[in-house]
C-alpha cells in the first residue's frame, strides 16, 4: 500500500484577487476631490490609474515642483504640427490633480489610462486625409462628398446628468451634480451612488447616433480596461479615477473579454506626440470658453475647496470686499443680511446650505441693490475668477516659450490672466524693451497686449492692455519653426511675410510693426521689398496710400531710439513720384473715384505737413497749384485742393474766392454742389470767419432755381452735416445776423448793394434746412 503525499496531491491554492475600487469623478469638482482624498487616504492603494493620456506620464513628477501652481494643463502636440494639439486642465479642486498629489507623496505607482495621444492624433488625421480625397474624386454637387450630420438625439448623451437632474426636479446637470456631490459634507457612499446612476443611465439611454463617435468611445474604454488588466496583474490594491460615465464599464466583473478588446484597439494609425506643461485661467475652465468637460464657476469651486465651513459668509465677504475696490458700497451690515437671506433661500427651497444660486440671488438684491452691472463684476472676477497658474522652470518648453519667459524675468513684465491697462515710458529703457516685446509677439500672431489710444501721454508714451491667454501657447509652438529666441523667430517670420505680401497698403502696415518691434534687418528688407513694388506701381493712389504709415514712422523714429533714415529715403522717392504723377491721376475722375482721391490728397498733404520737411512740402504745393487748375478737374478734387492750399498759406484769401467762384459759375448746380464740398469737406470754419467767401456760398444758394435748388440740396446738406455741431451752430447764427442786417439796411459785405429785407428773411428757413439746424430755426423764431 503506498502512502500519498497530500502536498502535491492538493490542488494550488488560488490567487488572490485584486482589490479594484472604482471611482467616477467630476472632472473638476472640489465635493468629488475632497472625497477622493478621503478614499485613497483609507484604501491606501499600491497603484493608481486615472484617467488621462498614458504620453503625459513622464511629466507627472512635476506636480509637486515649488513653481507648479494650478490652474496648469497638459499639452499633447504633433511636433510638425503644433496646431493639432489637446489640452487636459487641472485646477487644486479637480480629482484628478488630488490623485495625482496623493500618488507623488505616498510613492505609490501612477499610470494614466486612456486612447494613447499617438492614436487619437492618427486617427484624427487619417480621417481628414479620407475626407479630403473623397472631396477630390467627387464631382461638385454630389451630396455624398457632405458628412452626415450627428443626430439630435445625442444632446441627452453628451449630458447624462441632465436626465438625473430633471429626476431630481433641478433645471440643470451642474446644479444637480454640485448639490448632490460637491457641496455635500460626508462623502461616505458616494462613489457607490455614483456607480449605480451612471450603470442605470447606460442601461436606460441609446448610444450614440453618431457611429465614429460611438467608436471612439469604445475604444478608449478598451484601453482603460486594458490598463486596468495589466495593472490587475501587477498588484493588489487597485484605484482607478475616471469620469463617472466611464465607471460602470472598468467595473472587473462586467469587463467584456479581453479578445473583445483587442479587436477594438489593433491596428490604430498612430502619430508623434510631445506632451509638456503649461499655465491654464479660470476663465479656460469654463463651459463658455469651449472647453466640452467646463464648469459654470471655477472661482466658487475654488471657494468651495477652500473653505469647508461658514461658505456663505466668507463667499459674501469677499464679495464685499470686491466691490468696495470697484468703489461700491458694501457694508457689514448688508454682508449680514446677505449671508440671512440666502440661508433662508436655501431652506424654502428644501437645500441644507446655500449654494450659489441662493448667495447670487442674495448679492443682487442687498448687495447690488438689484443692479446687473455690479453682479456682472462679480461674476467675473469671483464666480469664474481670474486666476493664471505657473509651471516650474523644469517643466519642458518648446525653445521659443523658454526665451519667452526668460524675457518676462527679465523686463519685470509676468503675464496675467486679467485684462490690464499698461503705459509705457519709451524713455526708459526697460519700458522701450517691453514695447519691443509686445510688438514682436504682436508679429508673431501673439497678442499679449493690444495698442489703446492714451490721450495726454504724449509721444514719449505708450498704452498698452495686455491679457495673457494659455491658447498662445500653440503659437509659440508653431513659431518655434522661425528661430529659438523672439528675436530671431520674429526677424525671420518678418522677412517670410514681407516676400508673400504684393501690394503697397500691407507692406507699409507691416514696415510700420517691424520698425515698432525693433529690427533693423527685417526693417531693410522690407523697405526694399517696398522700393520693388513701388516702382512697379501704376496707379498713383496706392502711393498715396502708402506714404502716411511711412511718414509716422519717420516721426517716432527719434522718439523710440531708432534710425529712420531708410524709410527716409523710400518716403523722398514716393512723394516725389506721387507729385510727378498727380496732375495725370486727376484727370477724367467719376464720383467715385474723386472720393477716393479727395481722401488721398488730404492725407498726403496731412502728413508731409507734419513731417516738416520744407523741400517735399513745397514741391506738393506746386503740385496742388498745377493739379488744381486742370481743366476738366472734378469738383470735390478743386475744392480740396483749392482748400489746402488755402490753409497751408500758398494761396491768399483773394485767390481762393476766385477760385471758389470759378468753382460755382458751373452752369450744372451739382457740379458746382461738389465743388463746394470738396472745399468745406470736414470743416465749414472758414466760412464763419471769411465775409467773401461767406457771400459767394450765399449769392450762389440764393440765385438758384426751384428744381436746381431740390437737385444740390442733398449733396450740400451731407456737406455741412459732417460740420462739428458749434460750427453748425454758427453758420446758422451768420445766416439769422445777415437777414437781420438786410432788414435794417445794412449789409455785411459794404463793397455790394444792400439786400431787400423781407427776401433776405426768406432765405433763412433755406440756410436752415442745408444746415441741418430746422430745430433751432424754428425755436429761434419770432
Amino acid at each position: 500500500m503506498y502512502e500519498v503525499d497530500e502536498t502535491l496531491a492538493a490542488p494550488p491554492p488560488a490567487k488572490a484577487q485584486p482589490e479594484v475600487q472604482i471611482y467616477g469623478i467630476r472632472h473638476h469638482g472640489p465635493g468629488s476631490a475632497r472625497s477622493l482624498v478621503q478614499e485613497l487616504t483609507a484604501f491606501q492603494p499600491d497603484c493608481l490609474l486615472v484617467e488621462g493620456p498614458p504620453e503625459a506620464e513622464s511629466c507627472v513628477a512635476l506636480a509637486l515642483e515649488p513653481g507648479m501652481e494650478p490652474p496648469v494643463a497638459l499639452l499633447s502636440f504633433i511636433p510638425d504640427q503644433p496646431q493639432r494639439a489637446i489640452y487636459h486642465p487641472f485646477a487644486e479642486y479637480s480629482p484628478e490633480w488630488q490623485a495625482i498629489r496623493h500618488a507623488l507623496a505616498h510613492g505609490t505607482p501612477l499610470r494614466f489610462m486612456d486612447m494613447p495621444l499617438v492614436h487619437a492624433f492618427g486617427l484624427d488625421v487619417a480621417k481628414e486625409e479620407e475626407l479630403r480625397q473623397r472631396l477630390e474624386n467627387t464631382p461638385p454637387g454630389d451630396a455624398a462628398a457632405v458628412p452626415p450630420q450627428p443626430d439630435e438625439m445625442a444632446a441627452p448623451r453628451r449630458d447624462p446628468l441632465g436626465w438625473l437632474a430633471e429626476a431630481a426636479g433641478f433645471g440643470d446637470g451642474e446644479r444637480w451634480w454640485e448639490h448632490m456631490v460637491e457641496q455635500r459634507v460626508d462623502g461616505e457612499g458616494v462613489f457607490l451612488g455614483i456607480l449605480e446612476a451612471m450603470t442605470a443611465l447606460r442601461d436606460e439611454l441609446p448610444p450614440i447616433p453618431d457611429p465614429e463617435e460611438q467608436l471612439r468611445e469604445d475604444r478608449r474604454e478598451a484601453f482603460m480596461r486594458t490598463a486596468l488588466r495589466k495593472a490587475m496583474k501587477e498588484f493588489g490594491r487597485i484605484a482607478v479615477v475616471c469620469g463617472a460615465w466611464h465607471a460602470p464599464a472598468l467595473v472587473p466583473e462586467n469587463m467584456p473579454k479581453v479578445k473583445d478588446d483587442r479587436e477594438l484597439t489593433k491596428g490604430l494609425p498612430k502619430a508623434k506626440v510631445k506632451t509638456t506643461w503649461i499655465p491654464w485661467t479660470n476663465t479656460r475652465l469654463t463651459f463658455e470658453s469651449g472647453y466640452s468637460a467646463g464648469i459654470d464657476s471655477p472661482g466658487w469651486y475654488e471657494h468651495l475647496w477652500l473653505h469647508r465651513e461658514s461658505i456663505a459668509e466668507h463667499w459674501l465677504t469677499l464679495v464685499a470686499r470686491l466691490l468696495r475696490e470697484e468703489g461700491l458700497d458694501a457694508s457689514s451690515a448688508q454682508v449680514i443680511d446677505a449671508v440671512r437671506t440666502a440661508e433662508s433661500l436655501a431652506a424654502l427651497r428644501g437645500h441644507p446650505l446655500p449654494g450659489l444660486p441662493e448667495l447670487e440671488d442674495a448679492c443682487q438684491a442687498l448687495l447690488c441693490f438689484g443692479g446687473s452691472a455690479p453682479l456682472a463684476i462679480i461674476r467675473r472676477k469671483l464666480m469664474v475668477g481670474e486666476a493664471l497658474g505657473s509651471v516650474p522652470e523644469a517643466a519642458p518648453l518648446a525653445p521659443l516659450m523658454a526665451d519667452l519667459q526668460r524675457l518676462q524675468k527679465r523686463l519685470r513684465f509676468p503675464p496675467k490672466a486679467t485684462r490690464k491697462t499698461v503705459t509705457l515710458d519709451l524713455r526708459k529703457e526697460n519700458d522701450l524693451a517691453r514695447s519691443w516685446l509686445l510688438h514682436r509677439l504682436h508679429l508673431l500672431g501673439i497678442p499679449w497686449g493690444e495698442v489703446v489710444m492714451a490721450s495726454g501721454k504724449g509721444t514719449f508714451k505708450e498704452a498698452w492692455q495686455t491679457e495673457w491667454k494659455p491658447e498662445f501657447a500653440i503659437r509659440l509652438i508653431e513659431q518655434g519653426a522661425w528661430g529659438n529666441s523672439v528675436q530671431e523667430a520674429t526677424e525671420a517670420y518678418a522677412v517670410h511675410v514681407a516676400d508673400e505680401t504684393g501690394d503697397l497698403d500691407s507692406l507699409t502696415e507691416l514696415i510700420g510693426t517691424i520698425f515698432l518691434a525693433e529690427l533693423p534687418a527685417a526693417t531693410a528688407h522690407a523697405v526694399q521689398r517696398l522700393q520693388d513694388e513701388a516702382a512697379l506701381a501704376v496707379d498713383i493712389t496706392h502711393l498715396m496710400r502708402a506714404l502716411p504709415p511711412l511718414v509716422n514712422v519717420m516721426r517716432y523714429g527719434n522718439v523710440r531710439q531708432t534710425d529712420a533714415d531708410l524709410v527716409g529715403q523710400v518716403v523722398d522717392g514716393m512723394a516725389a513720384r506721387i507729385c510727378v504723377g498727380l496732375p495725370m491721376a486727376c484727370g477724367s475722375l467719376n464720383d467715385d473715384a474723386a472720393a477716393e482721391m479727395l481722401q488721398a490728397v488730404g492725407a498726403v498733404d496731412e502728413s508731409l505737413r507734419l513731417l516738416q520737411a520744407p523741400p517735399l512740402l513745397d514741391l506738393w504745393r506746386e503740385t496742388l497749384q498745377r493739379s488744381s487748375q486742370l481743366p476738366r478737374l472734378n469738383g470735390l478734387v478743386g475744392g480740396r485742393m483749392v482748400r489746402l492750399l488755402l490753409d497751408g498759406g500758398a494761396l491768399d484769401t483773394p485767390g481762393a474766392a476766385q477760385r471758389f467762384s470759378l468753382g460755382l459759375s458751373d452752369p450744372d448746380p451739382p457740379i458746382a454742389a461738389n465743388w463746394v464740398q470738396g472745399f468745406l469737406a470736414e470743416s465749414g470754419i472758414v466760412l464763419i470767419h471769411d465775409d467773401s467767401l461767406w457771400q459767394l456760398v450765399h449769392s450762389w444758394v440764393a440765385q438758384l432755381s426751384a428744381d436746381a435748388f431740390e437737385a444740390v440740396l442733398p449733396l450740400v446738406r451731407r456737406t455741412f452735416a459732417d460740420f462739428p455741431a458749434g460750427e453748425r451752430r454758427q453758420l446758422s447764427e451768420r445766416a439769422k445776423a445777415a437777414a437781420s442786417g438786410a432788414q435794417s439796411g445794412h449789409s455785411l459785405d459794404t463793397g455790394s448793394a444792400s439786400l431787400h429785407g423781407d427776401r433776405a428773411a426768406a432765405v433763412l428757413p433755406i440756410l436752415a434746412t442745408i444746415f441741418g439746424l430746422e430745430d433751432h430755426a424754428a425755436g429761434d423764431a419770432p
